[in-house]
């Protein structure tokens, strides 16, 4: 037998403009109390309407959500309603169950530089700085570790690094150098000759040479050469697990892999430098033979009066913390890259440019240092 609907009077009352719905709004008499204020609102077609909710004392999630739903009925026939007079139970009720618009977005706030400026500076101290002072302190733990014990040091792995970043990058620095201060004394010679001042070049060279343009030289081109290596090195392990593995097996991968670079570096630069200078003054002097007309007994009996031990010394002190930058460079590089060969790639670009900026930068806070 099918169920009787029930009549308006039961679900609500109307006295004019106003409708006063029944104490008990629930999912039983929902449907009904819907279809019966569409007929309702479909008749009245246009003007204000209040719905009174001032004699509900019963009201479900249904009914919560048909009472909402009166707006949107009234809107389709153009008719403003007003929902008022619920008790507190009630309107907490119908807040908890209101529905929420999905097609609303949120207002979009521009922001001021200064805050995206705010934005990259905490990701760059988040990503990077915090996790590169963590290896540092790390790599500078296990290399002071390791010259006192001796257990699970790599035999011989010391002199393949040496090797690797020293001896056989030799022929490119001293080649380079030579070039380097060929050039510098070549440029400089005709402004020297103008003011008579021929004897100078040989200062000119060996001051620029052994205290500033060796070390960074030096350091340019094993950063290019060696520390693009150790970046790949250590980002293929990665990659590939190895380092995984090595942790499995119960070694340290700095201890394993970084401190034999960090000592092949360390022992290694100050001599690629020292070669590099000596280069380069080299270059300096053939310019200044063929251009200025100073012998080479000449510009080497000068040199002593030029060359001050502080300039080697400086010189030494700059290699030692282009070594360290380059080796810590590179492998922080190394342990942050992404997954893939194309992430090698990027990791060791990275390594690079990272490298030889903060070779430049150290250089230039050492010469006000120094200076």
């Amino acid at each position: 037998m099918k169920k009787k609907r029930p009549n308006q009077s039961d679900l609500f009352t109307e006295e004019g403009n106003v409708i006063r719905i029944a104490p008990k709004l629930t999912i039983d008499n929902t449907p009904d109390f819907l279809y019966q204020t569409d007929l309702l609102f479909r008749n009245k077609k246009s003007g204000d309407i209040s719905v009174d909710l001032s004699e509900v004392k019963e009201i479900d999630s249904a009914g919560a959500l048909a009472v909402h739903s009166l707006s949107g009925m009234a809107q389709k026939y153009g008719i403003s309603l007003n929902i008022r007079d619920a008790s507190s139970d009630i309107q907490s009720k119908l807040d908890l169950f209101k529905p929420v618009d999905s097609k609303t977005t949120k207002p979009h706030r521009k922001e001021s530089f200064l805050v995206k400026i705010g934005d990259i500076a905490t990701h760059v101290l988040a990503e990077y700085v915090t996790t590169f002072f963590y290896m540092v302190s790390d790599i500078l733990f296990w290399s002071i570790k390791d010259l006192f014990q001796s257990k699970q040091r790599r035999k011989g792995e010391f002199v393949n690094q040496a090797v690797s970043i020293g001896v056989n990058a030799v022929p490119i620095v001293m080649s380079m150098a030579f070039i380097i201060g060929l050039v510098l004394a070549l440029q400089s010679s005709s402004q020297l000759r103008n003011f008579g001042a021929n004897i100078y070049i040989v200062d000119l060279t060996v001051i620029a040479m052994m205290a500033e343009m060796g070390p960074l030289i030096t350091a340019i081109l094993v950063a290019g050469r060696s520390g693009s290596a150790i970046a790949a090195e250590i980002a293929t392990m990665k990659v590939t697990s190895e380092i995984d593995a090595l942790k499995t097996m119960g070694l340290n991968p700095i201890r394993f892999v970084v401190v034999p670079k960090i000592y092949g570096s360390l022992i290694t630069l100050p001599f690629l430098t020292v070669l590099a200078s000596v280069a380069g003054i080299g270059g300096g002097a053939l310019a200044a033979y063929l251009y200025l007309d100073i012998s080479p007994e000449i510009f080497y009996n000068r040199m002593p009066e030029a060359l001050y031990q502080k300039d080697i010394i400086t010189s030494l002190i700059k290699s030692i913390v282009f070594a360290l930058i380059i080796v810590v460079t590179g492998t922080f590089f190394g342990f942050k890259v992404e997954e893939g060969a194309e992430g090698v790639g990027k990791s060791t670009t990275n390594s690079v440019v990272a490298a030889i900026t903060l070779v430049i930068i150290a250089d230039s806070i050492l010469g006000l240092i120094f200076y």
